[in-house]
């Protein structure tokens, strides 16, 4: 509930502020009644590269962060994904891909769904345990490259 509170205040911050916002850990934690690392938790977890925010964290100065929503043209966007996935992916980070992509208006729900079952761990579980990871993202990739097109 106190995370989630938090992301809005984030979000809404961030909408007002034009997708680029500076805040102070230590400010917004008095300001909320919370202790700083649970602002850190929620930036860690919730604004992350895969959900399209860029986060830079300046030493001293009460723990100034710096959170930039990335504005991007399609193609722009799926090659950030292509490079993001890496040599290998899980299933939980493949969600999170998915889900960006979706709440962008990349893909449809439907498309959602064939993408998520189609890399599920139970659509690999002939592959070995140590290769289903790097298969997943092999074929993630792929399916960025097709949707390019």
């Amino acid at each position: 509930m106190l995370a989630d509170n938090i992301a809005r205040l984030i979000e809404q911050m961030l909408d007002e502020e034009g997708g680029s916002l500076e805040l102070r850990r230590n400010e917004m934690a008095t300001k909320l009644g919370c202790v700083p690392s649970q602002i850190s938790y929620v930036i860690t977890s919730r604004f992350t590269p895969e959900r399209g925010y860029i986060i830079e964290s300046r030493r001293g100065g009460g723990g100034c962060i710096k959170i930039v929503r990335k504005q991007m043209h399609k193609n722009e966007y799926l090659m950030h994904f292509f490079y993001a996935i890496g040599d290998s992916i899980d299933e939980n980070e493949t969600a999170a891909y998915l889900k960006n992509l979706l709440g962008n208006s990349i893909i449809t729900e439907r498309e959602y769904a064939m993408m998520y079952n189609a890399l599920s761990t139970a659509a690999l579980a002939s592959i070995p345990a140590s290769f289903r990871e790097k298969v997943r993202a092999d074929i993630f990739r792929h399916i960025i490259l097709a949707l390019m097109g």
